[in-house]
């Protein structure tokens, strides 16, 4: 499917929701926020959202979908080359530990009955950039803002 023909799917159905569309959100903030977005097609699915989300009180809001996207302004892209330019100057990235000392230490402590050098939390905070920087370059090849877990792997 185009990416043009509809402007988002039912959170309840999947079914799309055209552009300049009548459709609902739920008044709860934390069903209508950035994150979770939860729009519905029509009242049916927007009641089918309330067992699971175990509203005090909420209310179907009525709204209409923006117009389609025109030409002129064109398609938004995501264009990535897998890693940053060479001529990219990355900013400053303080240098702070990343670990939490006192958890390695009791957990060293406790899996070997062994001490923990403080030299440690630099060497594993270092492992840790080094990991995430690969995860950050994964996403980003995937066009994605957001790292997950599966980046990781």
């Amino acid at each position: 499917m185009d990416a043009l023909d509809h402007w988002k799917k039912c959170s309840s159905c999947k079914k799309d929701i055209g552009f300049k569309q009548k459709y609902y959100i739920c008044s709860v903030s934390s069903c209508n926020g950035q994150r979770t977005g939860y729009v519905f097609c029509k009242m049916e699915c927007w009641e089918n959202h309330l067992p699971g989300a175990r509203h005090r009180d909420a209310a179907a809001v009525s709204m209409e979908s923006p117009a389609a996207p025109s030409a002129a302004t064109g398609v938004r892209r995501i264009v990535t080359t897998g890693s940053a330019p060479a001529t990219y100057a990355k900013p400053q990235i303080p240098k702070e530990i990343l670990i939490v000392a006192s958890k390695l230490k009791d957990y060293i402590r406790a899996r070997s009955d062994m001490n923990t050098s403080a030299d440690v939390m630099d060497i594993l905070s270092d492992f840790v950039r080094s990991k995430c920087d690969e995860a950050i370059d994964h996403a980003r090849q995937e066009g994605r803002k957001t790292v997950l877990d599966r980046d990781f792997k």
